[in-house]
């Protein structure tokens, strides 16, 4: 009954603190064009595929660094505290060499695929800034 509590709150808590940034982002727009109109009621600032390419960019920056990176990192630290406090045993051990292998994986397939789209983004002439490096 104790264990099943304790992995209640702890997914609570990982859930709260990974919807905090959904509400602390929640003021500015992920679109920032085609907002603003005239006395007649025509558009002043219209979208064009640049301000769509921009939408993607912003998009795979707060999935890539907003969420995948903090989730991570928690994830390393649980595998972490699996392998000290695992006392000798092989089978906690092996798990927690599990979880840093499969964190490091699933963190190098969202590097890559963020680096596949940032090149797809670049050759379909993308002129904004870019996330990252």
């Amino acid at each position: 009954m104790m264990k099943k509590t304790a992995k209640f709150l702890i997914f609570v808590f990982l859930l709260v603190l990974i919807a905090m940034p959904l509400l602390s982002f929640a003021a500015e727009p992920l679109v920032k064009c085609g907002t603003q109109v005239d006395a007649e009621g025509k558009i002043t600032n219209p979208c064009g595929f640049n301000e769509f390419l921009g939408l993607i960019n912003r998009v795979i920056k707060f999935v890539l660094f907003d969420l995948a990176l903090p989730i991570a990192a928690i994830m390393f630290a649980w595998a972490g505290v699996l392998m000290v406090t695992a006392g000798g045993s092989t089978e906690k051990v092996g798990k927690a060499k599990r979880i840093f292998t499969n964190v490091a994986i699933g963190f190098i397939i969202a590097v890559i695929a963020w680096l596949i789209v940032r090149t797809i983004l670049t050759i379909l002439g993308f002129e904004g800034s870019w996330i990252g490096f």
